[in-house]
């Protein structure tokens, strides 16, 4: 005898937080490959203020668990936002992974860099909390997804 199973139905807040943590996560991958590969003409148009070389010397500069940290959240905040696309459970530890990656790349530059000359404003202030805001909701969304039966 077979069983049906039962499969609700994904939201529409489902859709719609997939596609802006996706859109999110590919614009941090570019971020992260551009940076990476050390590419000055994209930095300088990212932060007009900062010399690029100067930039890339400074994000060099971080240790080892600070530049892992980084990629750790943006690499695992891509992945989670497809596998929440595809309301696959395995999302939640996708944001989690992120969200740890997040606070130790993150959490350095705030807590323990030495200032970059040039980098003032809301970009260097305001937007590294807004990263580790936005790597939480997604983690506690994704959590409140799987609870709810919408992620199998």
């Amino acid at each position: 005898m077979q069983q049906a199973i039962e499969s609700r139905a994904a939201p529409i807040h489902l859709w719609i937080v997939g596609l802006l943590s996706l859109l999110w996560g590919a614009f941090g991958g570019y971020d992260y490959v551009m940076t990476r590969m050390r590419n000055t003409d994209y930095l300088a148009g990212m932060m007009p203020s900062v010399d690029p070389n100067a930039f890339l010397a400074w994000i060099d500069s971080f240790p080892l668990w600070a530049q892992f940290g980084w990629g750790l959240g943006v690499w695992l905040g891509l992945i989670g936002a497809v596998l929440l696309l595809i309301r696959n459970r395995l999302a939640v530890p996708a944001f989690a992974l992120s969200l740890i990656g997040a606070v130790l790349g993150l959490g350095y530059q705030i807590a323990m860099a030495p200032p970059l000359a040039g980098a003032e404003g809301p970009m260097f202030s305001i937007m590294p909390w807004v990263i580790i805001a936005v790597a939480l909701g997604l983690y506690l969304y994704a959590r409140a997804q799987k609870a709810s039966g919408v992620l199998r």
